[in-house]
């Protein structure tokens, strides 16, 4: 009588956090007919393996400098008509094994990139499961695990891949979504039109945020463990300012001028010439050259706000004085002339976030499957193409390759393969 299998239990530590496995999968930037003729004989998948690490190292654990040696082939493969992959053991440490992969297989050997490239694709832009399915078969169980499953890897470690590169001036916000009738909100980071950041929490109060945002920290940290950011702009939120001095108590929090901006048009657009001459004055005090200057411009706002007085209403006064009381807040990006002074570029990976949102109908599961999803768009979202007619389409591939300058392959799916290389997340189920 044969045994039945018993389910693999999944693993929780002391603090109720489900424990994962660092990725124990090396790509090497080799289709499948390259790996199978490079990788077939000992002495050729030695040289292969030798060659690629010292072109680049970033794919490789740091450990095998000390050595490894070839450690056999994995079983052969229900789901991809037999086929075998090379693994290799490292000679120090915990003696652990790694399987070395071409770059156009998916993890856990769920498909090939021929199969999933275009569904993904469209997958950023919200198309739902259904009419992928539709378009591309399989069912719609799969297309959503297959999105859900890019967000176990180290967003910030597969984006940017040198520790050295990782951003230092930054943008943060809360971008608003719903889940089971309640608002729950993505404390999203970004940088160098990527998002680097993307945690979903359930409340907006420091201890949140901080929770969302300090995944951020941990992944950056792991790549690079000296980094500190030197400046992130945010949108003035209270909470959302105590979270990042509570992570990082060095940085700078920018006041967005353009938030506040929005604020005062949103209560003055309608008064004709009037605004128009409001809209001048702000704009100037923004483009002023120094500290000095921007308070000149700013108390010459207040002159002109108060001339004016009794043909604004009180919302609008209030705001232009909210504006002015700010000054001091607004200056400190003279300090970090490399800074954010607004969230354009923020708004700019927040738009294309919301839209995919919208689509799926925001979040249904837990947490953890909020977390993974988001997640997972993101990265998707940092390597999809750029659009042909986009001017920057002429010197980069994708928001990744412009912030990182590494292009491994063509293909944009195949590159993000390779880039997310020995790039495990250890994820934290925040309670």
């Amino acid at each position: 009588m044969k045994t039945p299998t018993v389910p693999q239990q999944r693993k929780y530590n002391t603090d109720g956090e489900p424990v994962r496995t660092a990725s124990r999968r090396i790509v090497l930037p080799l289709n499948s007919d390259e790996y199978a003729a490079q990788m077939e004989r000992a002495e050729d998948a030695r040289a292969m393996i030798e060659k690629q690490r010292i072109a680049h190292p970033e794919l490789f654990p740091a450990e095998m400098g000390d050595g490894y040696k070839l450690h056999g082939w994995t079983d052969a493969s229900k789901k991809l008509d037999g086929r075998r992959f090379r693994r290799i053991r490292l000679q120090s440490g915990e003696r652990i094994a790694y399987t070395v992969m071409p770059c156009d297989v998916l993890p856990y050997l769920t498909g090939t990139v021929s199969e999933v490239e275009k569904a993904l694709f469209l997958k950023t832009f919200g198309v739902p499961n259904w009419a992928l399915t539709y378009v591309f078969g399989r069912n719609d169980s799969y297309w959503y695990r297959l999105e859900q499953s890019w967000g176990r890897y180290n967003l910030v470690g597969t984006t940017v891949k040198d520790g050295a590169q990782i951003p230092t001036e930054l943008l943060a916000d809360e971008k608003h979504c719903k889940a089971h009738g309640e608002k729950w909100y993505i404390a999203t980071t970004v940088a160098n039109d990527c998002v680097l950041g993307a945690g979903v929490t359930t409340a907006a109060d420091t201890d949140q945020l901080a929770a969302g945002y300090g995944v951020f920290k941990q992944e950056a940290q792991q790549l690079n463990p000296d980094y500190q950011p030197n400046s992130v702009n945010t949108d003035g939120w209270t909470a959302t300012r105590n979270a990042w001095e509570q992570l990082f108590p060095t940085v700078t929090v920018i006041l967005c001028f353009l938030h506040a901006f929005l604020k005062i048009r949103s209560r003055c657009k309608r008064l004709g010439d009037l605004y128009d001459q409001l809209k001048h004055q702000v704009w100037t005090i923004y483009r002023a050259a120094d500290r000095d200057l921007f308070k000149l411009e700013v108390a010459n706002l207040q002159q002109w706000a108060l001339n004016h007085r009794h043909q604004l209403a009180t919302t609008a006064s209030d705001a232009i004085d909210k504006l002015c009381q700010r000054s001091d807040q607004f200056c400190l990006a003279f300090d970090h002339p490399h800074a954010y002074r607004t969230s354009n570029m923020l708004d700019r990976q927040m738009e294309p976030m919301a839209r995919w949102l919208f689509n799926g109908r925001f979040f249904h599961g837990n947490r953890l499957a909020a977390d993974l999803r988001i997640r997972g768009w993101a990265l998707l979202h940092n390597y999809r193409p750029y659009c042909p007619r986009a001017k920057i389409s002429e010197s980069f591939h994708s928001p990744a390759h412009k912030l990182n300058g590494s292009l491994y392959r063509e293909n944009w799916l195949e590159n993000l393969l390779v880039s997310s290389s020995c790039q495990g997340f250890r994820h934290r189920h925040r309670k």
